[in-house]
């Protein structure tokens, strides 16, 4: 009766304003040493005002546990491999796969060795969050919902959680392709997918069957991005320009939070992880900076089948499952890490396979984003991303002095090159073993370049012979940046929120031009005119008012399948359907076929994309963002927590990301651009961010999905960092109080 009483309120929660939000925050009888000033603005984005580094951090716990208390809740029971115990019993696989996966593997390594203004940070963040929740008079609606409740927050779970963002995005590559390994043409798959270079992504699936695993790790990681940088030569301001999109999964509450700080140590704004007391992407007086997904590959799989017996220890875990009984689970280590093999959700079979990741090592991602948020130089910067591992990031920056360069913030393995024909190592052959590791302080770095800008988009990293990964994002979308960058002569902050919000793929332009071409040769009998048009004249504009995409991508939806001998795209690798396969294998695959069977595919192809595309006049009726809590994907009830379903431009390899896989019907982005940033270095007020949701995760609040239009309307939230601004701004005022 409980949970049916939580769902009514989750469905129908009552509304709250800011103001009424912020009346539920305690600020009496709190630990901290000094009054507390936090300033917050209409949209509940808080700038925190302290006198001690300590106080900084205990009132930003508070804020978090405020702002994102479930979510928070959410990502401990996702690192632990707790599911089970929120969605039940259909979740237990997926928790153990999550322990053979043991995020949290080396935390008390991290914790010994964890330096003594990291540790004290941390101890007074965790201070705030489990104060608040010790203070809440009202829990959230979804808590009832998903039967969750206040956990004490300690170090073992924050820095577990440190690594919540470190997912190997190869993980996914050898997901997509591991079941298949026993199959024929494995090989030339894998040799394949080293040329294309991409990895299946959140929202690449087909509609209704998203591989879940996948797409929490996946989102879970900083998987995709933008970041450019301009100097001041090219800078309409004269001072250097930063701007950075993350790309993540498209759900609310935002994995993004956003806010201010200043404290004696700290004097910075930007976008932080629920749950982590860092600032990621943001901004200080002196330096901006922002990252990309490196694509690193950080983990190498190993056939340990020979191992001796001794060298593999098993233990068995205990999962329990809400309303179902608990089960116990086997897993086995190695010295070459988890043998994945026993993790049902991951579909491995035969011999036993072992998973070593740079992550189960110890590493200190807390204080090199610690450290960065304070550089003032980039050699600063730079070094306070050597303590750094995971997951592979390129950091680009800009300063106030004029310089702007990217680093390569990751621990590269010293290893052997990628090997053909196959993904996995042989255990027993010292020449597959790491042989130590590169940091950023070791790796190449760019610094200036001569053309006055820089972009980083996933793209595969130049200037090193260390084995960096495989798996990078398509070049069309790197080379649509710099062309844009090199478009002006003189880059402004509209040009900036232009390139931000850009729709276009020249590759897309180009393959469906030659696609029309061949259809063309053809001579069918009932000439598709209308829809050749439509294609032909396409300029490769994924604009939701555009007229030839959807033509374009239903073709492709009914061309891809029966080329590659499947009657559907669910009986074809996911790599198939990726943008960087499609560009580079898609026009040679068809023309590598004798002229009688492709004609007959292109025939077909045609014939029902015609019919596709004639219920869809713009891409924005095919393309949608729908966008709601994380409940949206539960049976039933599900579409009560949809927020928004509206048409959205984008594609999977435009400037604004809108990710999809092979689509000839209304469908959903589920992975993209969902936050911005941009900032004038000129100025230490000049900085604007947006993310596509909102600040607070309570269901019903006023700022619960209220950026959503200004993300639309290509519009930002203003955060300063001169005080005065921040005080004329920033409206509502609270000061926490110390204890007695």
């Amino acid at each position: 009766m409980a949970i049916l009483r939580s769902l009514i309120r989750a469905l129908r929660p009552p509304r709250r304003t800011t103001a009424e939000r912020l009346a539920a925050f305690p600020t009496a009888g709190l630990a901290v040493e000094k009054d507390v000033t936090i300033r917050w603005n209409d949209y509940q984005v808080p700038f925190i005002d302290a006198e001690s580094d300590h106080d900084l951090f205990f009132a930003l716990g508070m804020v978090h546990a405020h702002l994102r208390g479930p979510q928070i809740a959410l990502f401990i029971h996702f690192f632990q491999g707790r599911l089970a115990e929120v969605f039940g019993p259909v979740a237990k696989r997926l928790d153990h796969a999550l322990r053979i996966l043991d995020y949290g593997a080396a935390v008390p390594e991290i914790e010994r060795t964890l330096p003594d203004e990291t540790r004290h940070c941390c101890e007074a963040f965790l201070g705030g969050i489990n104060s608040y929740n010790e203070r809440m008079t009202e829990l959230p609606p979804e808590f009832g919902v998903l039967g969750l409740k206040p956990e004490r927050h300690t170090m073992a779970t924050l820095l577990a959680g440190s690594r919540l963002a470190s997912t190997d995005f190869t993980w996914i590559t050898y997901m997509s392709l591991l079941p298949r390994r026993a199959r024929p043409g494995f090989t030339r798959l894998w040799n394949r997918t080293i040329e294309a270079g991409e990895s299946p992504t959140p929202g690449a699936h087909a509609e209704g069957t998203p591989g879940m695993l996948e797409d929490l790790l996946v989102g879970a990681g900083r998987a995709g991005s933008n970041s450019f940088a301009v100097a001041p030569q090219r800078s309409a301001t004269g001072a250097a320009l930063l701007a950075n999109d993350p790309h993540l999964g498209l759900s609310l509450p935002s994995l993004w939070l956003l806010g201010g700080l200043r404290s004696p140590s700290f004097h910075v704004a930007g976008f932080m992880i629920p749950g982590l007391p860092a600032i990621m992407l943001g901004r200080n007086p002196d330096l901006a900076w922002g990252g990309t997904n490196m694509r690193a590959s950080s983990s190498d799989l190993y056939d340990v089948g020979d191992l001796p017996a001794e060298q593999i220890v098993t233990s068995e875990t205990t999962i329990k499952a809400r309303g179902w009984r608990s089960s116990r689970h086997r897993i086995r280590r190695t010295p070459f890490g988890p043998i994945i093999n026993d993790a049902k959700a991951l579909n491995v079979h035969g011999r036993p396979l072992a998973l070593r990741w740079v992550g189960h090592e110890p590493s200190d991602e807390l204080t090199a984003f610690l450290k960065a948020a304070r550089a003032r130089t980039p050699d600063e910067f730079r070094a306070a991303f050597a303590p750094y591992a995971v997951s592979g990031q390129n950091m680009v920056f800009a300063d106030r002095a004029g310089n702007i360069g990217k680093i390569m913030a990751v621990r590269a393995p010293l290893r052997a090159p990628f090997p053909k024909d196959d993904p996995v190592l042989n255990a027993a052959d010292p020449a597959t073993h790491w042989r130590g590791f590169q940091c950023a302080t070791e790796l190449p770095w760019v610094v200036n370049p001569p053309a006055g800008v820089l972009a980083s988009a996933n793209d595969r990293p130049l200037g090193t012979d260390v084995p960096i990964g495989f798996t990078f994002g398509a070049d069309d979308r790197i080379r649509r940046l710099y062309g844009l960058l090199r478009a002006h002569d003189k880059i402004s902050i509209d040009n900036l929120r232009a390139i931000q919000t850009d729709t276009n793929a020249p590759d897309a332009a180009k393959v469906a031009g030659e696609l029309a071409q061949q259809i063309e040769a053809l001579n069918l009998p009932v000439r598709p005119d209308k829809f050749l048009r439509r294609l032909s004249r396409w300029n490769g504009d994924y604009a939701a008012d555009a007229f030839g995409a959807a033509a374009f991508e239903a073709l492709l939806f009914h061309l891809v399948p029966p080329l590659y001998g499947g009657k559907r795209q669910a009986d074809l690798p996911d790599l198939l359907g990726q943008w960087s396969y499609l560009t580079t294998f898609l026009l040679r695959d068809l023309m590598a076929i004798k002229p009688a069977k492709r004609n007959k595919i292109l025939r077909r192809a045609v014939a029902k994309a015609e019919r596709d595309a004639a219920r869809y006049r713009q891409w924005g009726d095919m393309h949608r963002l729908r966008i709601g809590h994380t409940l949206a994907r539960l049976p039933l009830i599900g579409r009560a927590f949809v927020v928004e379903d509206l048409p959205v431009g984008g594609s999977r390899q435009t400037p604004m990301k809108m990710a999809h896989g092979l689509v000839n019907r209304r469908h959903a982005a589920t992975f993209g651009q969902m936050a911005r940033h941009i900032s004038d270095l000129g100025d230490p007020d000049a900085n604007w961010f947006v993310i596509l949701g909102g600040q607070d995760a309570w269901l019903g609040s006023a700022n619960y999905a209220d950026q959503i239009g200004l993300w639309l309307r290509r519009q930002y939230i203003h955060m300063p960092l001169r005080r005065e601004t921040v005080a004329a701004e920033f409206p509502h005022v609270m000061t926490l109080k110390a204890s007695a």
